[in-house]
């Protein structure tokens, strides 16, 4: 409205601002309002960019091959980039002019300028085999560069992935090196072969020498073993010897025992009928009669059985005995 705008930007982007061609403001990151009619806006990006590059060179012998890679900047310096090239943006943040392509344009040519100083010496198989070798030129080249130098900017790094002759040239390389690969798998075979025959002849010697040795360590164990069965022989025959004597001994021992054991058992047997002699002498002169009082039976009917007893000890003195069948029944009859 009236001419004044807002404008913002990044962190990645260091923007200056010029008001009546001289600068009013400058940073990272920068937001801010403006006058258009006066204000002029440059924004430079301070990310770092991958640039990819493809170039073709000739070698020393005359072949063209194509380089391919990328190498990686970044500014350093914005003020110095923006004072060599435009980064000026419109209202609507849009760069006015495409510098950034042509920033490309100006690193490739300086790293295709250090690189073919290198291709034009080399040989068309030493220049597909230097990669690293182009790399660091490329490096070098754009370090010392003036012109580069001068726009504000830092390679950071720089690839080459691929160098590739041209088609027919890839084809003759291929053919050669498949020749010489042939050759090489050839006398690899013809070397193979005669190691295969002193491999076999080794072997066979290796076999010969093993049979020798098998037969002579057999001869040894067979000694060995004649020796062993003569040892385990005479050592049955001292076991058999040392078994026997134990067992005289045990058996010595074991007559010893049954003896002792014997003498034990009777000593034991007359200690025993000599307490039970002693404990029923006392009551061998007593009557029975005294032994049952002694025995202190309360059994009424126990009583009447030796009152019949002693009945019929004196039945000759008796002239008649009566007895009722109540007594019997009694007698008989188990009390519950």
């Amino acid at each position: 409205m009236f001419g004044i705008s807002y404008i913002k930007f990044d962190s990645m982007t260091h923007v200056i601002h010029f008001k009546n061609g001289r600068v009013n403001k400058e940073g990272r990151g920068l937001s801010f309002f403006y006058f258009a009619p006066n204000s002029s806006i440059a924004a430079i990006p301070m990310g770092s960019n991958d640039l990819p590059f493809i170039f073709h060179e000739v070698t020393g012998d005359y072949q063209q091959v194509s380089i391919q890679g990328h190498l990686t900047y970044r500014v350093t310096d914005p003020s110095q980039l923006a004072a060599l090239l435009d980064f000026t943006i419109n209202a609507n943040g849009l760069y006015k002019k495409n510098e950034q392509e042509k920033l490309h344009q100006r690193l490739i040519n300086a790293a295709q300028t250090a690189t073919s100083a290198y291709i034009h010496q080399s040989g068309l198989k030493e220049a597909i085999r230097s990669a690293k070798q182009i790399e660091a030129k490329i490096v070098e080249g754009l370090s010392v560069s003036e012109a580069i130098s001068g726009l504000g900017v830092a390679v950071l790094s720089v690839n080459v992935l691929a160098i590739k002759a041209s088609p027919e040239m890839s084809r003759a390389l291929e053919t050669e090196m498949r020749e010489k690969l042939q050759q090489e798998a050839d006398e690899a075979i013809y070397e193979r072969r005669n190691f295969a025959l002193e491999q076999e002849r080794k072997m066979k010697e290796t076999e010969l020498n093993t049979e020798i040795a098998v037969e002579e360590k057999k001869k040894q164990i067979d000694e060995k073993k004649m020796e062993a069965e003569v040892q385990r022989t005479e050592n049955e025959r001292r076991l058999r010897e040392m078994k026997m004597q134990a067992d005289i001994v045990v058996e010595g021992k074991r007559s010893e025992l049954v003896e002792q054991k014997t003498a034990n058992d009777r000593k034991e047997a007359e200690a025993q009928g000599y307490a039970v002699e002693t404990l029923l002498k006392p009551y061998k002169e007593l009557d029975w009669k005294t032994l049952t009082a002694l025995n202190g039976n309360s059994d009424a009917r126990l009583n009447i059985a030796l009152a019949f007893r002693q009945l019929a000890e004196n039945a000759d003195k008796i002239g008649s005995l009566n007895i009722s069948p109540d007594l019997l029944d009694s007698l008989l009859t188990k009390r519950k």
